[in-house]
């Protein structure tokens, strides 16, 4: 022991937990599994009883796999007659129809809306039924591990080595701790926002950030898993998330709310060599796209697209924003150039026309750690 440092001991206990992760983790199967991903499309906050023309151009993209990012309905109940009658009015839209119809695989997360209740947590009474309603919309098989974990998280990969592509959808819902609000004295979020709007001020969400350690949106046993599936070889990695991962400080739900779970997605990206990851996200109801540098292995992107048929009437503040923001119906779409060389991802967000509204290239060669 006399010939051991403790930084030795460290790095030897870690090293070994990083090769036991990599052993064990596994996607989960999926019967396209062989299927070479060019063309992503994705999109969030959908209200099943409004109309929805965006699909006439999310079909027009031609998309290889469609990610439902949550709020996929706005179920806003705890009474079961009422969520199944909003997926039967999902299941009723033309332009749903005309997707499932195509052929297109079609993942799913959820985020507060379709897991139950606006902003809603672990203390969610009724997160077992809506588990089981999502899970039945959206065709998971009867033994699917995701009808019996803690909470309905689940990762994939797609097409042959070299052309791999891992998606993987946390569930920031099921274990999520306690929201901080912000601190507003004796006037409510809606006086306050309101005169910071007259103001000509930035109008943040009525949420802080929570420093505890505590604090968490995934719970431990599904960072666990999270941690294991970054050790899974891939060529290229989609992270797909109900809320925006880098955006910082829209005050509103977010990644950048609970600074633990930040900086330990950050670390565990960097621990287990995860290159060529990509966040995708929903819930704020307008498009953007966002870039942190800054004390991470690589530059993570997040594109968000947001909503489907929701708009948000003000923009929040962001200060990792690039570009523009679009406040319109629209949608997401990554396209991969698979190269002899390193590939490359244009990631967009697109109006109903179909309109390019917000781009971005991106070499995958740079995301390395």
């Amino acid at each position: 022991m006399n010939n051991l440092s403790r930084r030795g001991l460290m790095a030897g206990t870690v090293g070994a937990g990083l090769i036991a992760g990599a052993a064990r983790a596994a996607p989960d199967p999926h019967p396209q599994g062989d299927r070479v991903l060019t063309r992503i499309a994705f999109g969030s906050c959908a209200k099943s009883d409004k109309p929805q023309p965006i699909w006439d151009a999310v079909l027009a993209a031609r998309p290889d796999l469609f990610i439902f990012l949550g709020d996929n309905v706005y179920l806003d109940t705890r009474d079961p007659a009422v969520m199944r009658r909003k997926y039967a009015e999902l299941a009723a839209q033309p332009g749903f129809q005309r997707l499932k119809a195509s052929g297109i695989p079609i993942l799913a997360i959820w985020d507060d809306h379709d897991f139950g209740e606006n902003d809603a947590g672990m203390d969610y009474p009724m997160k077992e039924e809506s588990r089981r309603l999502f899970l039945d919309f959206f065709g998971e098989p009867a033994d699917s591990p995701r009808r019996s974990r803690d909470g309905i998280y689940t990762a994939h990969v797609f097409g042959p080595v070299g052309r791999r592509v891992q998606v993987i959808l946390p569930d920031l819902r099921w274990n999520r701790t306690a929201l901080v609000p912000l601190e507003l004295g004796d006037q409510g979020y809606e006086a306050w926002v309101r005169k910071r709007f007259e103001a000509g001020e930035p109008t943040p969400g009525p949420y802080a950030r929570n420093p505890e350690m505590t604090a968490t949106q995934l719970g431990e046993t599904q960072w666990r898993w999270l941690e294991d599936q970054l050790s899974v070889p891939a060529d290229i990695r989609v992270f797909g998330s109900s809320l925006q991962v880098v955006a910082d400080f829209a005050g509103w739900e977010g990644w950048i709310n609970f600074a633990h779970d930040h900086q330990r997605l950050i670390a565990a990206i960097r621990d287990r060599k995860a290159d060529g990851l990509f966040c995708l996200s929903g819930d704020t109801h307008y498009g953007e796209i966002s870039r942190l540098d800054v004390n991470t292995p690589y530059p993570l992107w997040d594109i968000t697209s947001s909503g489907l048929t929701e708009v948000w009437p003000v923009t929040p503040p962001n200060a990792l924003r690039v570009g523009e923001v679009f406040r319109d119906q629209n949608f997401g779409l990554l396209t991969i150039g698979w190269g002899e060389s390193a590939p490359t991802v244009l990631a967009e967000v697109r109006d109903v026309n179909g309109e390019v509204r917000l781009e971005q290239a991106i070499r995958v060669g740079d995301l390395k750690v």
